[in-house]
């Protein structure tokens, strides 16, 4: 979910990362998490702040733009915007270290014909 703000309508949230907003917290499912008080303010959701319970990273470009990343509940995702150590072949079959590319924004692209 891309954000421009650090507050949103619970609308945007919900049909931005799938996590229904209820009285017993955020739910996807048969999974609630319970929310601090403050996650939800007359309608308006701090992304931070519910970001924070779900486990979801938040990257940041400038202070008015930033990424929200999926959920980590599960286990299956990244629990941070830091990448793993990962060292594959570059287009000419040398040693690539990802790390050394650590401080820099990066986009990875996968894909996988299984």
């Amino acid at each position: 979910m891309i954000l421009t703000t650090e507050r949103v309508d619970r609308e945007t949230f919900e049909r931005g990362t799938g996590w229904a907003l209820r009285p017993e917290g955020a739910c996807r499912g048969d999974v609630c998490v319970p929310l601090t008080a403050a996650a939800i303010r007359d309608d308006a959701v701090d992304v931070a702040a519910v970001a924070e319970s779900l486990g979801m990273p938040i990257v940041r470009h400038t202070k008015a733009l930033a990424a929200l990343g999926p959920a980590s509940l599960g286990g299956r995702a990244l629990t941070s915007a830091t990448a793993p150590d990962l060292v594959l072949p570059d287009l000419d079959g040398k040693p690539f270290d990802l790390a050394s590319l650590r401080g820099q924004k990066v986009v990875l692209v996968a894909w996988s014909p299984y």
